[in-house]
């Protein structure tokens, strides 16, 4: 998952297969206006809610982009693309717009972007750019699991930052795909990043079978930020791309 080819017309993905597309936000903040075109009222309502103008238009381009990638799966103008929200939040598109059979979700942090899109398999991705904060162990201490956290102090110190950051995103990305967000605590299920392996999900408190049911993934978009990709079930092929603003 070293190369970000840039991404070129497709069909949607395979029953195996989960797209991965990154995109800098920053660089194209101009097309605000553009993209407020497309997107509905309640995206609009929820963009107002961000204190500082800069992220007001992060969010529209992030969302904007969101609805040009999939009107580029569906063939549907990005405008009439319509969206629903699970108990807990977690988007999906209508019915008649393909929702039952394509799945997405987007996350995006410091101008940067990632968006995962797959079939008939529930998906959560996440990344976060790493800053060295010295909050970082306090967060770790109330929302870690006790192996996580021994796992984290095992480390020399100028290592940590990333680990916490590594750990933390994969956690996001699973309760992300769950669509539970922050209805699961992040301590109540632990995650382990091996050394030259992938990560793996060790269990949830209550749900023994649970483990067995997701795959974990760390991707490297950027140098600076710690990203992740959970997907439900086994064997999937991933395929990283970068999503160019300017076909927009």
């Amino acid at each position: 998952m070293g190369q970000w080819p840039l991404a070129s017309s497709a069909p949607l993905p395979g029953e195996d297969e989960v797209h991965v597309l990154r995109m800098v936000l920053d660089s194209h903040l101009s097309r605000v206006e553009r993209l407020q075109q497309t997107v509905a009222a309640e995206e609009m309502a929820r963009a107002e809610r961000f204190r500082f103008e800069k992220d007001r238009r992060r969010f529209m381009v992030a969302r904007g982009t969101l609805r040009a990638i999939l009107s580029r799966y569906l063939s549907i103008p990005p405008s009439r693309l319509r969206f629903l929200y699970g108990p807990r939040g977690k988007p999906r598109l209508a019915e008649e717009m393909g929702g039952s059979r394509l799945r997405f979700n987007l996350a995006h942090s410091h101008g940067r972007a990632l968006c995962a899109v797959t079939a008939h398999r529930e998906v959560g991705i996440d990344i976060e750019q790493i800053v060295c904060d010295i909050e970082n162990d306090l967060i770790a201490e109330y929302l870690f699991s006790s192996g996580e956290i021994a796992a984290l102090r095992a480390l020399p110190a100028e290592r940590q930052p990333h680990m916490f950051y590594r750990l933390w995103t994969q956690k996001e990305a699973y309760v992300k795909a769950t669509g539970d967000g922050l209805h699961l605590p992040l301590n109540q299920f632990e995650v382990a990043l091996p050394a030259g392996e992938s990560p793996t999900l060790l269990g949830v408190v209550g749900s023994p079978e649970e483990a067995g049911r997701w795959s974990l993934y760390e991707l490297h978009p950027w140098p600076g930020y710690a990203a992740a990709l959970a997907v439900q079930g086994r064997d999937v092929c991933i395929t990283c791309q970068e999503w160019s603003l300017d076909v927009m």
